[in-house]
């Protein structure tokens, strides 16, 4: 018997069989190592998809293009090919097949597939269901291929069925492109198709009015949505209050927080961590720990991000002890303390110098299964080189790298900044030809912290010379590189470079520090250039820096000197 009339005989068999049974038969075969045919995959899927189990259909799809379903007569795009001939569509099941086949795309990642068939239904004069558009556009936000999605939204809005949720994407991949221009005219379009907007789409663009920085459109939105008998939900409120306490208006935020409770919206946990990670950032870790209390008794539970946050605003706070108490209180709730637990705790112990403390949770995280990330090695690193214990940075280094990590461009800064702080210059310059040499480009920080070196030990030619090669790496050097160079020019007495740097700060846009005013209005000064001084104490009050009473001496004396000099 031929490999094509087994394939018929197959098909007899499933035609006699209920689906499942049908779907049974057929994946039995394949793995007796059956070759199918063209025919026995079209009928299985038609089966399918006439019983209403377009799942099981798209399953199957899914194993002929993942190769699980493979044969000599057909490749996966010989078959779908095949399957979606024009001459077919008279078939009951062709437009549903289509959307399986289309869906099947999309969940094996292959946009450009699923948009080809997405057309090809289109252009045989089939309407995709809304559903199946949705998980299109929806993928592509998803891949962050903003321009593509609103690419796909125009070229198939009159010829795909929509539904609210389509425009809600659309709008949120506007938002999430900080196009909120975008967003608001498809809005408007949709309501001129007769849409009325929902809760979601309000949300949607409340939430991208904030993280956009645009509150006050947020906020007229959300006054919009009262106007028009929408109820705000829980994420309406919170992204809402989010956007507020990110602002700094934390008054405004608290207000609509009590406002959502005498609406009868119920926080959730996002809420609480919300309002709490507002009070953490502010320092104001009572009202913190308040809400925290308030978030338990209401019986709203917690998740290692509450906590996290609370763990690490004590932390920030020096309250580090009782930071790591909070970790027994997550076990008991039945919460693992995560790597961002551990790396709080350990940088904060770090902070305080207790290093044994920060080697003890760093064993705890080890012994918990989790292996250490980048983030907690440099946290430890950076302790030990503040302690200049410079034998602790070494062997955690060489750790580090026994666990196959390279040392990022973080750690090599914070190794040079130990050995700047040593005053071994000579390593630090070593470790900073290591770094080049092992692909990490140094950031404006390495730079910052070598060039403070150099002034500090008054080498003057080598600072000018690093700052000057950062051009290469078009990098823009600081506000804090400008100040590091005028005070170490101001040390060693010299004006006119400490003046020029003054200037190219102020054309590059930067305000000079106190500092650097102050120290250069004093070589001035020592210079008899005191006119010169003058010009630079008006300017630092146009920027609303404060001269101290001392300056306006030393200006008075430099003048009085040079005109005393003047009449002798």
């Amino acid at each position: 018997m031929s490999l094509t009339d087994e394939a018929l005989v197959l098909i007899q068999k499933m035609v006699k069989s209920p689906p499942l049974k049908a779907l049974s038969i057929f994946n039995s075969s394949t793995l007796q190592g059956f070759h199918h045919t063209h025919h026995s995959v079209s009928f299985i899927l038609h089966n399918l998809i006439s019983s209403n189990m377009q799942m099981h259909a798209q399953s199957l799809v899914l194993q002929v293009l993942s190769g699980r379903i493979s044969s000599p007569f057909f490749t996966p795009s010989s078959l779908l090919c095949d399957l979606t001939q024009p001459h077919l569509s008279s078939t009951p099941t062709f437009g549903h097949l289509y959307e399986v086949i289309i869906n099947a795309h999309v969940q094996s990642q292959l946009p450009e597939q699923a948009l080809h068939y997405l057309n090809k239904m289109v252009d045989q004069g089939l309407v995709p269901r809304s559903n199946t558009f949705n998980n299109v556009l929806g993928f592509l936000v998803k891949s962050r291929d903003f321009e593509k999605a609103w690419w796909v939204f125009n070229e198939f809005k009159g010829r795909v069925q929509l539904d609210a949720y389509s425009f809600g994407i659309i709008i949120k991949s506007c938002c999430e492109a900080s196009d909120l221009d975008r967003g608001f005219g498809v809005l408007v379009q949709m309501e001129e198709m007769g849409w009325s907007p929902n809760v979601v789409i309000y949300t949607t663009l409340i939430d991208g009015c904030c993280k956009n920085g645009d509150l006050e459109r947020a906020k007229k939105m959300f006054c919009k949505m009262g106007e028009l008998g929408l109820v705000a939900n829980q994420y309406t409120y919170t992204v809402l209050i989010d956007g507020l306490f990110k602002k700094g208006q934390k008054k405004e935020g608290f207000e609509l927080y009590e406002k959502m409770k005498l609406n009868g919206v119920i926080p959730n946990m996002r809420t609480y961590n919300c309002l709490i990670s507002g009070c953490c950032n502010d320092g104001n870790m009572n009202s913190a720990l308040d809400l925290f209390d308030e978030m338990r008794e209401r019986g709203v539970a917690c998740n290692v991000v509450t906590y996290n946050i609370l763990i690490g605003g004590l932390c920030r706070e020096m309250r580090v002890s009782e930071g790591e108490k909070f970790v027994n209180q997550m076990k008991r709730d039945g919460i693992s303390p995560n790597i961002v637990t551990f790396n709080t705790l350990i940088d904060g112990f770090c902070s305080l110098g207790k290093l044994e403390k920060a080697l003890i949770l760093f064993d705890q995280l080890k012994s918990s299964g989790q292996s250490p990330s980048l983030v907690t090695y440099n946290v430890l690193i950076q302790g030990f080189a503040r302690a200049r214990n410079s034998a602790g940075v070494t062997d955690l280094v060489r750790e580090m790298e026994n666990r196959g990590m390279s040392p990022s461009k973080v750690t090599y800064t914070i190794v040079i900044d130990a050995l700047v702080r040593s005053d071994d210059m000579e390593r630090a310059f070593h470790i900073f030809s290591s770094m080049e040499k092992a692909g990490s480009v140094p950031d404006v920080y390495t730079y910052g912290v070598l060039i403070h070196g150099l002034c500090m030990k008054g080498n003057m030619i080598e600072a000018s010379k690093l700052f000057k090669s950062m051009s290469a790496l078009h990098l823009e050097p600081s506000d804090v590189i400008f100040n590091i160079l005028i005070h170490g020019y101001c040390k060693e007495g010299s004006s006119y470079r400490a003046l020029r740097l003054l200037k190219e700060m102020r054309k590059n846009g930067m305000i000079p520090n106190v500092a650097s005013y102050s120290s250069t209005i004093g070589v001035l000064c020592n210079d008899g250039k005191w006119e010169e001084a003058e010009i630079l104490l008006k300017e630092m009050m146009e920027s609303d820096l404060k001269p101290s009473v001392s300056l306006y001496n030393i200006i008075s004396k430099a003048k009085n000197d040079t005109l005393l000099k003047l009449s002798t």
